[in-house]
């Protein structure tokens, strides 16, 4: 991947690397055994083991524990990403606050530590995590149910990051089921999630009974209608992810036609992308992890495109993390979280945060173009 950076560009990714070691050293040392979420005045005030070991950020700090202990080799990453690994055994006992999203929560955790050491425990761990998102898939409409709350119709595009989940078990067991359910939920996304100018839904209300679209609420962007940018950058991933485990080209296609869109509207915005490509001019509510997400699908796609293509993609992903951390990280090793300017959803208050998985995507975008990440998903 370096090899398309100029020797400024390979001089500031080394120089970030540098400076997210140094920072997340720190903040290894300092948590211990808590589990991050939200940095609230330079500090993860909150132990999200505590307050709600099944939410669905959990895993996220345990994947950049496992991204850096396999770029640095450093012992104290991959203690630290195991007893939180241990810890989220506790939300697998009681299942019941699980929903779609132990995807983000498992193959972060166990399965990454499956694929690094080998540990029998956390291969049973992930495959459990594995049968239960395939218990949430609907076959009468071809979809995983988001959520609990007796809202058995709902889809989200979220989703399709949490399919890795179903491809690995899949792949790891040889049963077609997971990976079946996985492509039907993602080719309901492409017909009832995404437009056909690349922009995309956050949440289908289907007929659970028959499949049949019912409505299409705004969820956590501005509006029915309008265009997420953290749901936009899922999009852009997201369906990167389905391809690589399947190589069916509707879902690179996919990818592309969101990612073409994301770029289009995060240049408007010299890359600190807003939270909703179309919300009203005022108020401005950026949403950082968007980018964070959306550059590393681009990095994703770029590596099953065309030389003619790649540069596009590539770009467009430098772009976006130069912006981040030019307008919106935070360096300073005695305060947690890195990446500013985060939105947990368009109407959520007024405040821009410092959310965990910005950083994961964050640190996984330029570990990327260091060619020292490994595939999580």
């Amino acid at each position: 991947m370096q090899e398309f950076l100029t020797q400024e560009e390979q001089k500031w990714t080394a120089d970030s690397f540098e400076k997210l070691s140094q920072k997340l050293e720190a903040e290894c040392g300092r948590l211990k055994n808590k589990i991050p979420y939200i940095a609230e005045d330079g500090h993860y005030q909150i132990d999200w083991a505590e307050k709600d070991i099944a939410w669905w950020t959990n895993g996220f700090w345990g994947g950049i524990l496992w991204q850096m202990y396999h770029a640095t080799g450093k012992a104290c990453y991959r203690n630290s990403a195991v007893h939180l690994e241990e810890q989220l055994d506790r939300a697998l006992q009681d299942f019941t606050a699980l929903n779609h999203d132990v995807g983000f929560m498992w193959m972060h955790t166990a399965v990454a530590d499956y694929r690094l050491t080998g540990n029998h425990q956390s291969l049973v761990r992930g495959e459990h995590a594995a049968s239960l998102l395939l218990g949430r898939f609907n076959p009468l409409g071809n979809y995983i149910c988001a959520w609990n709350e007796n809202r058995p119709g709902w889809m989200i595009i979220d989703c399709l990051m949490n399919l890795s989940l179903l491809y690995w078990a899949g792949e790891r067991e040889k049963d077609p089921r997971f990976a079946a359910a996985a492509c039907r939920h993602a080719d309901t996304a492409l017909e009832k999630l995404m437009r056909p100018d690349g922009s995309c839904s956050h949440i289908a209300i289907l007929d659970p009974q028959t499949g049949e679209l019912l409505k299409t609420p705004g969820g956590q962007g501005y509006a029915a209608g309008s265009s997420w940018s953290r749901g936009q950058a899922w999009a852009v991933y997201g369906f990167a992810i389905s391809y690589v485990h399947t190589e069916e080209i509707r879902y690179l296609d996919a990818a592309k036609r969101a990612a073409h869109y994301f770029l289009t509207n995060a240049a408007a915005t010299e890359y600190l992308p807003l939270c909703d490509f179309r919300a009203p001019e005022k108020p401005i509510y950026y949403d950082a992890t968007a980018g964070a997400c959306a550059a590393c699908g681009l990095l994703e796609i770029a590596k099953h495109v065309s030389e003619t293509e790649k540069r596009l993609y590539q770009t467009g992903a430098l772009r976006l993390l130069r912006a981040l951390d030019e307008r919106c990280c935070d360096w300073n090793p005695a305060h947690d979280g890195i990446v500013g300017n985060g939105k947990v959803d368009y109407h959520g208050g007024t405040e821009q945060q410092s959310l965990i998985y910005g950083d994961y995507f964050y640190l996984e975008g330029i570990l990327r173009l260091l060619q020292k990440d490994f595939f999580i998903w």
